[in-house]
């Protein structure tokens, strides 16, 4: 069961196939047309001794009108392991893809992780381009991402 909490409203209960206990809903304070549903995976989830995991859904433009409230709102996760599951974002520029290398910078400053997951094929060629995809974690679903993890 999922933990569902929005900003002012109690926890309620949702049927999904990946339990997790906490769900913020971070769209009302994107400008730009970027959503961000943060969801850390619960105890059930988490195997023996394994850090904890986050898992932001985007849905929209990661591009220069969000950037700056992206990483304003994903840099203070405190999860050990974060995945940004990429699957809703339409488009990705040059200033997105700078706001991913920072957070993966920033994160692997700390000894934290960052994962991108389920990346349009938009998306793959801008970081093509740019040459990031060897720095880049990239899975092809959030599913193989949280399994590569816990190795």
């Amino acid at each position: 069961m999922w933990q569902h909490q929005e900003w002012g409203q109690p926890n309620m209960e949702m049927q999904d196939a990946r339990p997790q206990t906490d769900r913020r809903d971070y769209s009302s304070a994107m400008r730009g047309g970027l959503t961000i549903q943060l969801n850390r995976l619960g105890p059930e989830n988490q195997t023996n001794g394994s850090p904890d995991t986050s898992v932001a859904r985007l849905t929209g433009k990661l591009s220069l009108e969000t950037v700056h409230g992206f990483l304003c709102m994903v840099r203070s996760e405190p999860a050990s392991y974060l995945v940004l599951d990429l699957s809703g974002v339409s488009f990705l520029d040059s200033a997105g893809v700078g706001a991913l290398v920072s957070l993966f910078m920033s994160r692997r400053s700390t000894g934290k992780r960052l994962a991108l997951a389920a990346v349009a094929q938009q998306g793959i060629a801008v970081l093509q381009v740019s040459g990031l995809l060897r720095l880049l974690p990239l899975y092809a679903s959030v599913d193989l991402a949280i399994r590569q993890f816990r190795i």
